[in-house]
């Protein structure tokens, strides 16, 4: 049995090696390391901080707890008569892996770190890494949906061709397979390109999705961005037809820039351009190319650590508190067998 007051000069001399140590870091390393001790103390208070509620189940908030498991909290509806847990109907469920894991495989997302590293890091398999990179997508989809624009909205369009990338055991390739960056066959915006419509505004919320191939109708863009921009917003775009219809029918202050102008007065759409280059680049060079069955997840992603207005910490608790709190009924079997083409 230690003596307490052993204990205690122990527990002494140790804060003093601290303080020691502490004084012996640059400026810059001492902001960084209570930079990191805040950062850290955050997470542990998210984690901590879940409450269950309401029933996944059956969305009724007359539940009781109902002993634990594994050291995991059980609840019991007392509507439906099921149990469940905190993690019930979310990626987390059934999760053979620590939370801790999670905590750092979501940094590595938001540090944009290709899946390999993540597995390596996480110490988790490669298809592991890919299964979970597209569940937490699936479920930052939810998040996306909800977004509204207002204010200054810019909106246009970006083109990229068809990619069957991927594993094509259960799959006939419809064109002869070539290497990535190879040119389509066809000259300007034919079927062989995938349209995505984005609308981006000032305060660093986008909305981007896959809505057709070649050049877009007004239903294509109507896919994409209806319901997502308030009305009597100011929204500016290029000379294409459809966006007089579309910001009609959504009741927009629509500015049209006219062919080969820049501007118009103090409008632009260099935003959403710039938005343009980044999402290009995070799909072109940082992760090789992507496979057009996944590009919708890979836009989300784009908006949320990209595009989006934040600190890196500060979008690292926030993912985690979403995936923790938000139904995904993402199975990794599904994830491979997604239409090549998601229209």
């Amino acid at each position: 049995m230690i003596h307490k007051g052993l204990a205690v000069s122990t527990t002494t001399k140790n804060i003093d090696i601290l303080k020691q140590l502490f004084n012996n870091l640059s400026e810059q390393e001492k902001e960084r390391f209570l930079g990191d001790i805040s950062s850290q103390n955050n997470l542990e208070k998210v984690i901590e901080s879940r409450e269950i509620s309401y029933c996944p189940h059956c969305d009724s908030t007359h539940f009781v707890k109902n002993g634990t498991k594994c050291n995991n909290q059980r609840y019991l509806c007392r509507d439906c008569k099921k149990s469940f847990v905190e993690q019930t109907g979310t990626i987390l469920y059934n999760s053979q892996k620590d939370i801790k894991v999670w905590e750092l495989y979501i940094h590595c997302m938001i540090e944009k770190y290709p899946l390999r590293k993540c597995a390596k890091i996480c110490g988790i398999n490669l298809a592991t890494a890919f299964a979970w990179r597209h569940k937490i997508l699936d479920a930052l989809q939810n998040m996306m949906n909800d977004v509204e624009l207002d204010g200054v909205v810019q909106a246009d369009e970006t083109f990229t061709a068809i990619s069957y990338k991927g594993n094509h055991k259960s799959f006939k390739l419809p064109r002869t397979a070539y290497k990535r960056g190879t040119k389509a066959s066809k000259r300007g915006l034919s079927m062989e390109k995938v349209c995505v419509p984005c609308a981006v505004n000032l305060d660093g919320l986008s909305v981007a999705k896959i809505s057709n191939l070649g050049k877009p109708s007004l239903k294509d863009l109507q896919k994409v961005l209806d319901g997502n921009i308030s009305r009597n917003s100011i929204f500016v775009t290029d000379s294409l037809r459809p966006y007089q219809k579309l910001s009609l029918d959504m009741e927009l202050n629509h500015i049209r820039i006219a062919t080969k102008k820049r501007s118009k007065g103090l409008f632009n759409i260099q935003t959403v351009n710039s938005y343009h280059s980044r999402l290009k680049d995070l799909v072109t060079h940082r992760f090789k190319g992507v496979s057009t069955k996944y590009l919708n997840n890979y836009l989300v992603y784009h908006n949320f650590v990209n595009f989006a207005k934040g600190t890196a910490e500060s979008k690292e608790s926030i993912l985690l508190d979403f995936i923790r709190s938000t139904l995904c009924s993402s199975k990794t079997i599904d994830i491979a067998v997604r239409p090549a083409i998601p229209i």
